[in-house]
């Protein structure tokens, strides 16, 4: 499995997240296989959100798309900085 990892920061969190919802890049139709949004005890400003993939070129698709996306203030309102992002595999993973 391959995992984009995107990180930054949100003006607004609600804003943030109806944006988010409004899914602009199809998720389902990129390749995303699993999703989640994480956000830090210690900061409600900032988000972290997990995507999975079966391989590493829809993964690099995805956030060519994204790329697009970040690029407009209509689209990505509560943007509050640049993203971070990386394209990870899992090496290790067990339910303990």
């Amino acid at each position: 499995m391959i995992t984009v990892r995107i990180e930054h920061p949100v003006k607004d969190f609600p804003t943030w997240q109806a944006a988010f919802d409004r899914d602009p890049v199809d998720r389902r139709g990129s390749g995303v296989r699993h999703y989640q949004v994480l956000r830090p005890l210690d900061d409600a400003e900032y988000v972290m959100i997990d995507l999975d993939f079966d391989t590493a070129e829809a993964a690099g698709g995805f956030l060519d798309r994204m790329q697009r996306v970040w690029a407009s203030p209509q689209a990505a309102p509560a943007l509050g900085g640049t993203p971070r992002t990386r394209i990870v595999r899992a090496v290790a993973s067990a339910d303990l």
